[in-house]
């Protein structure tokens, strides 16, 4: 079937009582999950998907774009529409404290980074609370996009007091790769996760469209002593990360 059959109004329009939006939206998921707009596929012009359906252009637009927002569709300019290449997810364990390197190796996939700053700064009043540090002393700070099997992943940011990384140029790959180094790896953390619609600065580095879902993720990791080691804000990118977390019945 082609896209234009799959599209004519009688076979699924009016059989929901949703907006007409929604039902446009939801025929065109159908198509992707079908298979009759395989990844990479264009999608027809809005003009022509209108004329097809008998639907106002108004309405196409908004049903493409919320078809963006979830990601499932991208726009290039002077192009059109195509079907985005699905992300393989990624199930993340909450009850081990590992890396991103670390998680990543262990399914295969090479990891590479993008500097967005390293070096060492004054602290934000929230990394001088999380980290102990007073008013006259430093923090290393990394910030990243994080990158596995060639695809955008993470944004990650973190900030550790100066006698735990002392030189943050030193990390290359995996953070806590350094730190185990010099026998100063965090041993257990907190985290805490919220559900977030990404900004457009953070969309475009995570190579998704702006408002689509994504998680924010703060970890305060601890050394054994029991002192505070490490502050990271990560913003996961939605479609890429299932995080798991194993429940026991409390006794």
């Amino acid at each position: 079937m082609n896209i234009a059959d799959f599209l004519r109004p009688e076979g699924w329009l009016g059989h929901s009582s949703g907006p007409r939006y929604v039902q446009l939206r939801q025929r065109l998921e159908q198509g992707i999950k079908d298979g009759i707009l395989p990844p990479n596929s264009s999608l027809p012009p809005e003009r022509e998907i209108a004329e097809i359906t008998d639907l106002s252009r108004v309405t196409v637009r908004k049903a493409i774009h919320e078809l963006v927002r979830k990601g499932a569709i991208e726009q290039r300019q002077g192009s059109g529409s195509f079907v985005r290449e699905p992300v393989a997810k990624v199930e993340q364990s909450l009850s081990h404290l590992t890396s991103f390197t670390e998680d990543m190796e262990r399914r295969g996939l090479k990891t590479t980074s993008t500097w967005l700053e390293r070096g060492i700064f004054l602290p934000s009043p929230e990394e001088m609370m999380a980290l102990g540090l007073s008013t006259n002393e430093q923090v290393a700070r990394i910030y990243r996009l994080r990158e596995a099997g060639g695809r955008p992943m993470a944004l990650e940011k973190a900030a550790l007091p100066l006698d735990i990384l002392p030189n943050p140029t030193e990390v290359t790959g995996s953070l806590y790769s350094v730190l185990e180094q010099s026998g100063l790896r965090p041993v257990r953390a907190i985290q805490k996760i919220s559900a977030i619609n990404l900004e457009p600065p953070e969309a475009e580095l995570l190579d998704v469209a702006e408002g689509t879902a994504g998680l924010r993720i703060q970890r305060t990791s601890y050394l054994q002593s029991g002192r505070v080691a490490e502050l990271t804000r990560s913003i996961y990118r939605g479609d890429a990360y299932d995080f798991v977390a194993e429940l026991r019945l409390s006794n």
